[in-house]
C-alpha cells in the first residue's frame, strides 16, 4: 500500500501540496541572508516534507520551540543511526535519548493521527499505520520519518552546492527555469507536469545522487545460489556499493567529474537510469521513495533558485564525511552562500 502511494502516476497527490509548504518556508528565508547552506536546505525542507507525507501540523513543526528540538533529536538519531543499530544503547547515550524522545512524540501523535483520519485527507502516515501492529506503529513511524528524511536533505544540499561551483550548470539550469517560470523571482507555483520541463535540471539531480549515494545496500540471501561455480548460502549478507558502482569508468567516462550532461542518455521520461547506476537498489525491494524523492529534490532546488540569487563563499565545495555508510553521505565541514531574493 505505502509503495503503491508512491508510485510515480500517483505523485500528483503530492505535489501540489508539497509546492504550497516549500513556498511557505522559503519565504520564511526572508530577502537576503548568510549561512551554511546544508543547515539552511535541512529546517525547511524538514517541515515541509514532514506536513507533506503526516499531515499538516501532525508533528510540531509550527512552534519554533518544539521544532528546533525536534530537529535537534533527528539530526542527532540520523548522525548516529548507523551505530545505534549494532552497539549496545548503554554506549550511545546520546543516540538513544534521541531515539526514545522520537519514539515517544510518535507515541502520543499516533492515536491522534489514526482518530482524525478521513477517506479525503489519508496521508501517507495513515496508509503505513493500517499495515502495522498497534505495538509496533510508533516504531515504523520513526523509520518512516527517517527514510523520507535522512537521504533526500543531503541530496537536495549536493545538488545546489554542485550548481553553484559550477558558473556554466547554473547558467544553463537558471535558462530553463526562465523558459517555463519567467524572469521574475516570484516563487513559482511547480507542478508534476512543469517539472517534467526541467530536465536539465533532472540531469543534475541525478548526476549528484551518482556523485553522492549511499555508501552500502544490503540484503540477506533467503535462497542459496550459484555465481561463477562460487555457493552463496541462504543466510549470508550481500552488500553493494553504489559509492565505488558510480566510479566505474565502463558506465560513466570520466567518474569524479559532475557532468549533468551524461543523463542525456538516459530514458527519463519512461523512468530508466542510465546502466550502471544502482543508487535505488533494484528489482522488487528497490527503494520505494525514489521517484518521490526525486520529485522533492528537483522541486526544492527549482524554487530555491528561481526566487534566491544564490553563491558560494568558499572555492569549492565540501568533501563528503566518511562517516556515512548507511544513507547519503553528509558534508564533512560547512559550506557558506549568501543568498538575495531576486528582482
Amino acid at each position: 500500500m505505502v509503495k503503491g502511494r508512491l508510485a510515480s502516476s500517483r505523485l500528483i497527490y503530492f505535489s501540489d501540496k508539497l509546492c504550497d509548504e516549500f513556498r511557505d518556508q522559503l519565504t520564511q528565508l526572508g530577502k537576503q541572508g548568510k549561512g551554511d547552506l546544508h543547515p539552511l536546505v535541512r529546517k525547511s525542507m524538514y517541515a515541509a516534507v514532514i506536513n507533506n507525507l503526516f499531515g499538516k501540523n501532525v508533528l510540531p513543526v509550527n512552534s519554533e520551540k518544539e521544532f528546533e528540538k525536534l530537529e535537534e533529536m533527528f539530526v542527532m538519531f540520523d548522525e548516529q543511526f548507523e551505530y545505534g543499530a549494532r552497539i549496545p544503547s548503554v554506549f550511545l547515550k546520546d543516540w538513544s535519548s534521541a531515539k526514545k524522545y522520537l519514539i515517544d512524540l510518535f507515541s502520543k501523535v499516533v492515536p491522534k493521527t489514526i482518530n482524525k483520519k478521513s477517506d479525503d485527507d489519508e496521508t501517507l502516515l495513515h496508509s503505513l499505520l493500517n499495515l502495522v501492529q498497534d505495538q509496533y506503529k510508533p516504531n515504523y513511524s520513526l523509520l518512516l520519518l527517517w527514510a523520507s528524511l535522512a537521504n533526500a536533505i543531503p541530496i537536495t544540499f549536493w545538488t545546489l552546492a554542485f550548481i553553484l561551483h559550477d558558473e556554466k550548470v547554473l547558467q544553463k539550469v537558471k535558462t530553463e527555469l526562465t523558459s517555463v517560470f519567467g524572469q521574475n523571482g516570484q516563487c513559482p507555483t511547480i507542478t508534476e507536469e512543469g517539472l517534467k520541463k526541467l530536465q536539465y535540471l533532472k540531469w543534475c539531480v541525478l548526476e549528484s545522487i551518482r556523485l553522492r549515494p549511499t555508501g552500502i545496500i544490503t540484503r540477506r540471501v533467503i535462497k542459496s545460489f550459484t555465481i561463477r561455480d562460487m555457493e552463496i548460502p541462504e543466510g549470508d549478507m550481500l552488500m553493494l556499493s553504489p559509492f565505488w558502482a558510480h566510479r566505474n569508468e565502463k558506465y560513466f567516462p570520466d567518474p569524479l567529474m559532475y557532468k549533468p550532461e551524461r543523463w542525456k542518455e538516459a530514458e527519463i521520461d519512461k523512468n530508466v537510469f542510465l546502466d550502471g547506476f544502482v543508487a535505488f537498489g533494484g528489482g522488487r525491494y528497490q527503494c520505494p521513495g525514489r521517484w518521490y524523492a526525486i520529485l522533492e529534490i528537483q522541486m526544492y532546488v527549482a524554487m530555491f533558485l528561481q526566487m534566491f540569487d544564490c553563491k558560494l563563499l568558499i572555492n569549492s565545495i565540501p568533501e563528503p564525511s566518511k562517516k556515512h555508510l548507511v544513507g547519503t553521505q553528509q558534508p564533512a565541514e560547512p559550506c557558506p552562500v549568501e543568498y538575495r531574493l531576486r528582482k
